[in-house]
């Protein structure tokens, strides 16, 4: 309880909100003269804003040294720390960790039905967020398709970044958050591939003939999971 109500209290500050908000969305580290720059407030305020969300664990400091001589400069990352705000106390994480023991306990078909239903999953939260933008698939170019796909993978907290090839046939994309990464932990295959046919259902709607290949894990120490869409 003590440790939620220091959270809240540091992200009461809208400046701070934004701060964090601007990070998680960087994927790389940040500076405190980065900071001051971005949102136009002195050095000392930004330091004090990145020291205050690192005291709750939010954000993790080092210090590397630039190259160009002097003291070494404090970079600022997102800490991989799961942080659960919940009002009176729940535990989906434990929840989900049974569900997912109960379904695998069934064998071969318990698997089949995990990464059938994470497919279906994909689909509908695609078909759900085109519909919310009143759009169709076939009145869209590949670079909205790609954008809306985006949105979709941010609404899944994924946190990805899209980049299109430039003969337009191939998007490599990156995912810099798994949002089952602790139930993965225990299940790395089971896991990664569920969540990947969660991501075809994804594309499927847009690109009905598509091919996902991925390359780099998170779970393998990676700073990141990165595929290539064949469209």
């Amino acid at each position: 309880m003590e440790q939620a109500l220091k959270i809240t209290g540091v992200l009461s500050d809208p400046t701070r909100y934004y701060i964090y908000k601007y990070i998680s969305q960087k994927h790389n580290y940040v500076t405190v003269q980065e900071i001051a720059d971005e949102f136009n407030i002195h050095p000392n305020v930004a330091r004090l804003h990145l020291s205050k969300l690192e005291d709750v664990n939010m954000l993790k400091s080092e210090t590397k040294k630039t190259g160009k001589g002097g003291r070494p400069s404090r970079l600022y990352v997102l800490s991989q720390d799961v942080i659960q705000l919940q009002f009176p106390f729940r535990d989906y994480q434990l929840l989900a960790q049974i569900a997912f023991n109960s379904l695998l306990s069934l064998g071969s078909a318990g698997e089949k039905a995990l990464y059938e239903t994470g497919k279906q999953f994909g689909k509908e939260l695609m078909q759900q967020h085109m519909h919310r933008l009143n759009v169709s698939a076939e009145a869209l170019t590949i670079e909205q398709k790609m954008l809306i796909a985006k949105e979709a993978f941010s609404t899944a907290g994924l946190s990805p970044a899209f980049e299109l090839s430039t003969d337009g046939t191939k998007i490599f994309y990156d995912v810099h958050n798994c949002p089952f990464k602790e139930v993965a932990a225990h299940h790395p295959t089971e896991i990664c591939n569920m969540h990947g046919d969660m991501m075809k259902g994804i594309f499927e709607i847009l690109f009905p003939n598509m091919e996902l290949t991925r390359n780099d894990s998170l779970l393998d120490g990676c700073k990141s999971c990165n595929y290539k869409v064949q469209i």
